[in-house]
């Protein structure tokens, strides 16, 4: 059975390691590598810098690692959005393993 996936875009590095920390305190999961996204306006927006948080594991520790790291992130820059899929397909799980940060 695949493992459920929660995903959490925040605003900056801080807020992702920030809740990174508390999902993976939170619960039994694992988490995945970071990956950002540039943002078309980044001068809109109050952190130029969108970083994807990825976290692997049962739907309901997924669920509770998403719920901590949204209460951390908040605490730091603010959550753009979050969303958990319980069963990813493997075309999804490919495109998991994808960051952008370790690219210039």
């Amino acid at each position: 059975m695949a493992q459920a996936v929660g995903i959490l875009e925040v605003y900056g590095l801080v807020a992702a390691f920030v809740a990174g920390d508390a999902g993976c305190k939170a619960a039994n999961v694992t988490l995945e590598p970071f990956d950002r996204n540039k943002p078309g306006h980044p001068e809109t927006l109050k952190v130029p810098l969108l970083v994807v948080v990825k976290f692997r594991g049962s739907v309901s520790e997924v669920t509770a690692a998403v719920e901590a790291a949204e209460k951390a992130a908040n605490a730091v820059s603010g959550v753009v959005c979050k969303y958990i899929i319980p069963n990813p397909e493997e075309g999804t799980n490919k495109m998991l393993r994808l960051n952008g940060l370790d690219k210039s």
